[in-house]
């Protein structure tokens, strides 16, 4: 399998779409090749597991290697892992659910879906990528894109918040670079060369000193992308000011780079800082997921609803990575894909409530059950996972943070994790409270007994994700069996030369 199609195909498509004739065929170009990706991603995950099966052991699959840059170590490297093809997976079936949930799109339809394509372009090289720089690299294409679909495309606040976003995204990219350059002056030479390669840098000794210093500007700058406490204030704004897709986009991949580096990068890396900061860790994400919350019950527009929910959502990430136990990681990476595909969904059935309401705020809503039975059914399904249903991703992926949480031994581990906990009570309040205020009781206008129901695209749309969303929650030991082996890599790098306390 040769992982470089995965940023080709987004990149031939993007070109053939800048060349066509009218939106029509931009759109319909832009889902073949959404879909394009998507085939390739579910083919690289069961070549993958085929292999896995058949006794490939190496710690990477699919690898392949090119000098970029030799005369200062930098290469195009990259190969998979099971973390790797999650991410993978969830990157292919919302930008799929995203490119048809944007059919309207009539202005400017070039160059929206062209940046919409570009954005999963830097979201899977960036999954890929093997070596810091080149992973430096497509984070970075997967930033600049969120500026001009917010600006252009976006409503409200558009401006303020497109410029808040990048201010505060390149903030993190900033630190995240200087903590890479750190890192690369820390490694041990190779034929007079320091490295940028990520297994190489793993089975090296970072020295104590270098990571007290270099953890810090890791974690926070890739936690940026993750909102974490309290540099969580540009998503509610980007997520409410962007277009659907792009809501769905943010929530449902950036947020994930985020908590992708700081697992990945930083926590595999620097094991002994890890260790050493991670009671901060589990503070400030404890912090994010209870404020997070209770921000979320002030809220009275649907779409900063979910924005502040999924603060306090991606809050379990960190702390799942926080904890460093097995189970608590193998629940980071579940809350990663579960909050990816349910955010989206919730982005995407919000999306279509404004474009036939146009309106999101919830005391102007009502009695849309009646008009807009499917729509309704994909947001009450959302809402339901967000709350953490049984049956659902969102039930399978937190439970398993609690337990490897409460695995950590520690006064200090077991009241957070108590804390964490106690906001899944929170969050049914303000999931219940939004959910029935919108859709039950009477129709407060009469201009929303004619509107229509979802059309065929978005019916494809809410489908996709609402499978993924059904596969995990009923069905999770597959996912669990997929990055097992590999947070086990991860956690034996954690645990190598620590004595737990």
């Amino acid at each position: 399998m040769n992982l470089s199609l995965l940023i080709l195909v987004p990149l031939l498509t993007a070109i053939v779409a800048l060349f066509c004739g009218n939106s029509k065929q931009v759109k319909w170009v832009s889902f073949i090749g959404s879909l394009g990706q998507l085939c390739l991603c579910t083919y690289t995950m069961f070549a993958y597991m085929g292999a896995r099966t058949a006794g490939n052991a190496s710690q990477m699959l699919f690898e392949s290697r090119y000098a970029w840059y030799p005369a200062l170590g930098i290469e195009y490297y990259v190969g998979v892992d099971g973390i790797s093809i999650a991410m993978l997976m969830l990157t292919a079936i919302v930008v799929v659910a995203g490119v048809l949930v944007s059919w309207n799109i009539e202005r400017l339809t070039k160059e929206f879906f062209f940046l919409l394509l570009l954005l999963s372009l830097g979201a899977y090289g960036f999954f890929i990528s093997l070596d810091l720089f080149t992973m430096f690299f497509f984070l970075e294409v997967a930033v600049i894109p969120k500026f001009l679909l917010i600006g252009i495309w976006g409503s409200g606040k558009k401006e303020y918040s497109a410029m808040k976003l990048a201010l505060m995204l390149m903030s993190g990219s900033a630190l995240v670079l200087i903590g890479l350059l750190c890192l690369y002056f820390n490694t041990v030479p190779v034929n007079g060369t320091h490295t940028f390669d990520l297994l190489q840098i793993s089975r090296q000794h970072i020295p104590i000193e270098a990571q007290r210093f270099i953890f810090p500007l890791m974690f926070v700058g890739f936690g940026i992308f993750t909102a974490l406490f309290p540099f969580h204030t540009w998503a509610p704004d980007g997520h409410s000011s962007a277009p659907t897709a792009a809501s769905m986009f943010l929530a449902g991949i950036s947020m994930k780079l985020g908590g992708y580096g700081c697992l990945r990068v930083a926590t595999y890396l620097m094991p002994e800082a890890a260790h050493e900061y991670s009671w901060i860790i589990i503070l400030l994400s404890t912090i994010a997921i209870i404020y997070g919350a209770f921000a979320t019950l002030m809220q009275t527009d649907l779409k900063y609803i979910n924005a502040y929910s999924s603060v306090s959502h991606c809050g379990f990430v960190l702390f799942g990575i926080g904890m460093l136990t097995q189970t608590a990681i193998n629940g980071a990476v579940m809350q990663m894909v579960s909050h990816g595909l349910m955010t989206a969904l919730f982005f995407g059935a919000i999306g279509m409530i404004y474009e036939r309401t146009h309106t999101r705020m919830v005391a102007q809503l009502g009695g849309l059950l009646k008009t807009i039975p499917f729509i309704i059914t994909v947001f009450v399904l959302a809402g339901l996972c967000s709350l953490g249903l049984p049956g659902l991703s969102g039930f399978v992926a937190e439970m398993t943070v609690f337990m490897g949480a409460w695995q950590r031994s520690g006064m200090f581990n077991h009241v957070a994790t108590v804390l964490a906990c106690a906001s899944i009570v929170v969050t049914a309040v303000y999931i219940l409270r939004a959910v029935g205020s919108s859709v039950m009781g009477p129709i407060k206008n009469q201009e929303f007994v004619t509107i229509p129901d979802a059309r065929w695209n978005e019916k494809l749309a809410s489908g996709m994700l609402i499978a993924g969303i059904l596969v995990i929650g009923i069905a999770p030991f597959w996912l669990i069996g997929l990055i097992g082996p590999d947070t086990h890599i991860i956690m034996d790098n954690v645990t190598r030369g620590i004595v737990w306390k």
